[in-house]
């Protein structure tokens, strides 16, 4: 709404100086519309661009600033290498080619200027009205995501609960490389980076989530793999790498990149069971032990049930003895207490010590 407002003022200021113009008989009818159509064309740029970049717009700005000071002095400088001109009143001028050498130093400074700030804008920040030399991120951590963690998907889950204020960025050359994997001629590679864009598109569309596309080609890139620019891009935008990748974690830590793994999310979230508690279980299979039987909870945990062997297939009740943690993640090991209910449509499992089957 602002931005109409913006417009339409500005279409009506034009006008009206066309108007006035006109009327002091300066110029003609045609002159006015001519400034009309140049306001329209201002707006339609405007419009065709509605993504700006504060830098973009601040290395432009100080590139003209800057092409102007080094023309008025280096003017200064070669003043003496070009005779002075009087006009018809004695007044002295400046001579038509010491104005034509002016002319093409600030085409050249301007551009050497816009062009030096704009290939340097990722390591100095300039920012109207000030400058800000040293690039830093203020307030929430951007959270540079990798190509594991967007193929996992859990990610997107994560984000809609929003619990994640700060920015999510993904870099160009990993978009590549999903889309790499998307192209692999192996199935499984294929459809797991299909897997991973669909998910990008997911991220791309919820409504609230700042996911930022890095272009940025630092000369810390040249010759490194994927992991290492993904390290070297967290270190530049200071900010955190979210990634499944366990030898990406490592190389991440001991260059001192703050890391945020969602594994150790999953694990951390996982219910509480102390000993003595009582849940219920469904059993799928006999265990390793004589008497042993397997059941899982929702997230995956392994729930090893003593003399659970004889109630496959049957939904119980257990007591919790004791909670394992492992490098491979949390193993519950529970009594058998009492069935609830026999599970319906259940396969036969063969005993591994017996070889009787089980149903």
């Amino acid at each position: 709404m602002a931005l109409l407002i913006l417009r339409c003022l500005f279409i009506l200021v034009t006008s009206g100086i066309g108007v006035v113009l006109v009327r002091s008989g300066n110029t003609n009818f045609s002159a006015f519309w001519i400034l009309m159509l140049f306001t329209l064309s201002v707006i339609g740029i405007d419009m065709a661009f509605p993504k700006k970049k504060v830098e973009w717009i601040s290395s432009i700005y100080f590139g003209l600033l800057i092409g102007l000071v080094l023309t008025y002095f280096t003017g200064i400088a070669l003043e003496p290498f070009f005779p002075q001109e009087l006009d018809a009143n004695g007044v002295s001028v400046i001579s038509p080619s010491r104005r034509n050498v002016m002319l093409v130093m600030l085409i050249c400074f301007s551009y050497y200027g816009i062009s030096f700030l704009l290939q340097t804008r990722n390591d100095f920040r300039f920012i109207i009205p000030y400058v800000e030399f040293q690039r830093s991120i203020k307030g929430v951590k951007p959270l540079i995501l990798d190509t594991s963690v967007v193929i996992d998907g859990r990610i997107a889950d994560v984000v809609e609960t929003k619990i994640i204020d700060g920015p999510l960025v993904m870099s160009r050359f990993t978009i590549q490389e999903l889309q790499h994997i998307a192209d692999s001629p192996d199935r499984s590679r294929r459809t797991r980076g299909r897997r991973g864009l669909d998910i990008l598109s997911r991220l791309q569309n919820m409504s609230g989530v700042d996911l930022q596309i890095d272009d940025s080609d630092l000369p810390e890139y040249n010759n490194q793999p994927v992991d290492l620019k993904l390290v070297t891009l967290a270190k530049h935008l200071e900010g955190k790498l979210v990634t499944n990748d366990y030898n990406l974690n490592k190389v991440a830590k001991l260059q001192g990149v703050p890391v945020v793994n969602l594994n150790d999310l999953a694990n951390a979230l996982r219910p509480v069971f102390l000993p003595g508690e009582r849940f219920e279980v469904d059993v799928i299979k006999t265990g390793e032990e004589i008497g042993q039987g397997i059941a899982y909870l929702d997230d995956g945990t392994m729930v090893v049930v003593d003399q659970g062997r004889n109630h496959i297939a049957e939904r119980v009740v257990v007591t919790v003895t004791s909670v394992l943690q492992t490098s491979a993640g949390r193993m519950i090991f529970a009594k058998y207490e009492y069935t609830t209910k026999k599970l319906v449509g259940t396969t036969i499992i063969l005993d591994k010590t017996s070889g009787q089957a089980a149903k």
